[in-house]
């Protein structure tokens, strides 16, 4: 018994950001990292600059991604700090710290704020949230603060803006819309969350002047931006089996919106495209994933949970290819780089696959640690975090 409650505490903790699951070794009977092979490369990439910023996401969980917007990129750390940079050159342009000085330098007390979810800019106004349930705006041009609010959870996701309203998922299965110019509230969606679930949540996506989201119950909603009202929902993972680890059924993983369909998958679940409008599926195929999908051209690539990289046809979900000699490395979402799919895994490997063929193209590592945010790719450049905040951004030849 005691060994059966060691092994649900493990796994439990490992879905909170699988972070023990990663370190509990072989006596564990967890699989090790398949060992990378070598191959001859089919892509040149070359790194343009990297840079540290803060102590990134650490220990906490949360997926920490930067934003590009005009030329800068954003960065948020656990330490509290947040900084604006020239996404060409890597040089920082401004730096806000969220927590109290001693001296030249900066550590965190009670009082200061723990940023775990974006952060997300859109014209002039910058958004992230914190694992104490704040969120607060601020200005791109020089950091300045606009306003800050109190939600009722940790904020783990990065926020969505669109049409005045700032989307905010919140850790305890809360939609929250608010007034982009003061933070007020203006509307308020619930959904239930299991005892146990996994470590994240996926991140709000506005489309049209709708807001879709994946939850800890397995279900895809879509509702209005404008009045948070329900428009449809539709489950991707039953929660079915005798236990609580059976019933795991999170979506956690990116959502992706590719002209009339919207992309998603989910852990013991499936991968589906759904129209738009109705939730209706147009596909669905039998595959368990929490960091979701990438788009492009005619192709859907996936990550599943033992960190086998899939493709399937965006028409028919036909699979096209399955790479699977980087399983059990704990892979990042995907992102498409030009006519490469690119992945992060726990070794701070980056990993850039044929998007045709699935075959390996480059490799390149930008340290010893985690990769678990999603990497980003804005006009033609991949910027890529790990857990301990080392970003760096490659341009492939």
């Amino acid at each position: 018994m005691k060994r059966s409650l060691l092994v649900v505490a493990a796994f439990t903790a490992a879905l909170s950001g699988c972070t023990w699951l990663k370190t509990l070794g072989k006596k564990d009977n967890v699989e090790p990292p398949t060992p990378l092979t070598e191959f001859s490369p089919t892509l040149q990439i070359d790194r343009v600059w990297s840079e540290g910023i803060g102590k990134g996401g650490g220990l906490s969980g949360a997926r920490m991604v930067p934003n590009v917007t005009d030329g800068k990129m954003y960065a948020a750390s656990i330490d509290g700090t947040i900084e604006a940079i020239d996404a060409a050159s890597g040089h920082t342009i401004w730096q806000k710290h969220f927590g109290t000085r001693h001296g030249w330098w900066w550590r965190r007390t009670e009082n200061s704020t723990r940023w775990s979810g974006g952060p997300v800019a859109q014209g002039d106004m910058l958004v992230v949230g914190g694992l104490d349930g704040q969120v607060q705006a601020l200005s791109t041009q020089d950091g300045a603060e606009r306003w800050n609010v109190q939600l009722t959870s940790e904020v783990i996701a990065p926020p969505a803006i669109g049409n005045g309203v700032v989307v905010v998922r919140t850790n305890d299965g809360r939609l929250v819309g608010l007034d982009a110019s003061d933070g007020s509230r203006k509307w308020i969606v619930d959904q239930a969350v299991p005892a146990l679930s996994l470590r994240g949540n996926a991140a709000p996506l506005i489309v049209n002047g709708v807001v879709y989201d994946g939850f800890d119950n397995g279900k895809v909603i879509a509702i209005g931006l404008a009045d948070g009202k329900e428009m449809w929902v539709q489950s991707l993972s039953s929660g079915e089996g005798r236990t609580e680890v059976e019933r795991l059924s999170d979506v956690d993983g990116a959502l992706v919106a590719d002209g009339t369909a919207l992309y998603a998958a989910g852990y013991r679940g499936q991968v589906a495209a759904l129209a738009l409008d109705t939730g209706r599926p147009l596909w669905q195929r039998d595959l368990s994933s929490y960091v979701g999908a990438a788009v492009s051209g005619n192709t859907v690539v996936v990550v599943d949970a033992e960190g086998n990289v899939w493709a399937f046809d965006r028409e028919t979900g036909v699979n096209l290819w399955k790479q699977d000699k980087l399983k059990y490395r704990w892979l990042s979402a995907p992102a498409i780089h030009g006519d490469s799919v690119v992945v992060g895994d726990s070794e701070g490997f980056v990993h850039w696959l044929s998007l045709s063929e699935g075959k390996f193209a480059a490799r390149e590592r930008i340290s010893k640690k985690a990769i678990e945010g999603a990497p980003l790719v804005v006009d033609g450049t991949l910027y890529i975090e790990d857990v301990k905040g080392h970003i760096s951004a490659y341009r492939a030849r």
